[in-house]
């Protein structure tokens, strides 16, 4: 799976948590230590159309990982998966546990489990405008 990345004006490469809920639908991206912690953002946006928008600006490494969630009714996918490669413009990440159709493709691990409970939550956050898997 690729994943589209920025540069900071240092040249870092970064991924931003971003998404959000609608009525029926919504879809988040939320990015995580390789432990399943949070990571803390380099920025965090304030101001303009912040609704599903982005919202927290990560800076990423291998072995990071982004959990992807979209729902249509509650009725839920997730990826969570881990960035293996950073390329110029994209990451690639491999899957690791998958969640479709009320299964997951594997058990995810005890301490995943609040990274991924934020992605759903985010996921569902109606017009979301705010960071939902931050520390400190």
């Amino acid at each position: 799976m690729r994943i589209e990345i920025e540069r900071t004006k240092k040249g870092h490469p970064a991924i931003w948590e971003n998404g959000g809920g609608y009525t029926n639908t919504g879809v988040s991206q939320i990015i995580a230590n390789a432990d399943g912690s949070p990571k803390k953002p380099i920025y965090i946006r304030q101001r303009g159309s912040l609704a599903n928008d982005d919202h927290a600006l990560f800076i990423i490494a291998p072995g990071d990982l982004v959990i992807l969630a979209d729902h249509h009714r509650g009725d839920f996918r997730v990826f969570v998966t881990k960035i293996v490669a950073i390329g110029d413009e994209e990451a690639e990440a491999e899957t690791l546990y998958l969640f479709s159709m009320g299964e997951w493709n594997e058990e995810p691990p005890e301490y995943l489990l609040p990274a991924i409970e934020a992605a759903q939550e985010k996921a569902t956050c109606y017009h979301c405008r705010r960071p939902h898997y931050i520390s400190d």
